[in-house]
């Protein structure tokens, strides 16, 4: 029975492993701060250096937030993992774990917990973060990047639209490119091309893609129309470089703006 529960567990621990680093394996590189939350100090006991250092260590093309970024980082921000390190730490040990995020703030990867009984703060955190990074030894990292970025389904549609183009008697062919901006600016126009909006006051499709600190609206050139801040309240944003606001109301997306005295108002039609 040992032996049965022994192999069990080790079949999932490699199937785990293997989905690990097959989803690690999409992503080119790894931003970590300057700062953790249960620091005081930018780069305290040098813990945000080493971390750095580690995630070198296993291959990881490694940047410090703030950095000047590569090209290809600054046009799609989701080729990153935001890395960051959690304390749970107890009375008699220290314990921290690494996590990974997504562009969308989801989890990709969480190490086990990597733990010490040293007393001195320094040498407790330095430890404990060279354990919990133990867990990166079994993923072999290595950078692949996806051969196309659009769903199972959107793919179907697009390898049909040829056809209905013929069909509609429209010679142009939109090709997708290996990019989610290729991908969002094809299916744009896919969609422009076959059901045109008759409704004037409703603006072209607009895709929001992920920033910093809320979104970026883009056409299907694919050109960034507007930058969306979030704020305190619920599907209200600030507008960046212009006097208004963007909100959810009735199931429609408002910009209302000032020009000069005037409020004006703009239904967007946006796809998050």
């Amino acid at each position: 029975m040992k032996i049965k529960v022994f192999t069990i567990l080790m079949s999932l621990a490699f199937i785990v492993g293997a989905f690990s680093q097959s989803n690690l394996n999409n992503y080119k590189y790894i931003i970590v701060p300057k700062k953790y939350d249960f620091l005081k100090e930018t780069d305290q006991y040098r813990l945000n250096g080493l971390t750095k250092f580690l995630f070198e260590k296993y291959g990881f093309l490694t940047l410090m937030d703030g950095d000047n970024y590569p090209d290809d980082l600054l046009k799609n921000r989701c080729l990153a993992l935001n890395s960051n390190v959690i304390n749970d730490s107890g009375i008699f040990k220290t314990k921290l774990k690494v996590e990974l995020k997504d562009c969308a703030d989801k989890v990709v990867f969480a190490s086990d917990i990597g733990e010490t009984r040293e007393k001195d703060f320094g040498k407790a955190y330095n430890e404990a973060l060279r354990n919990a990074f133990i867990s990166f030894e079994a993923i072999s990292y290595k950078y692949e990047p996806k051969e196309n970025k659009v769903s199972g389904i959107e793919n179907q549609e697009l390898q049909k639209e040829p056809e209905i183009l013929k069909e509609e008697k429209m010679t142009e062919v939109i090709p997708v490119e290996e990019t989610n901006v290729g991908a969002v600016a094809a299916i744009a126009a896919i969609e422009t091309a076959i059901s045109p909006s008759d409704d004037k006051n409703v603006s072209d499709i607009l895709y929001a893609q992920v920033t910093e600190n809320g979104f970026q609206l883009v056409d299907s050139t694919p050109k960034v129309i507007y930058k969306i801040m979030e704020t305190g309240l619920s599907k209200v944003f600030v507008v960046d470089g212009k006097n208004g606001i963007l909100y959810e109301k009735d199931g429609n997306w408002i910009l209302e703006f000032y020009e000069g005295n005037i409020l004006k108002q703009e239904t967007l039609n946006i796809k998050f």
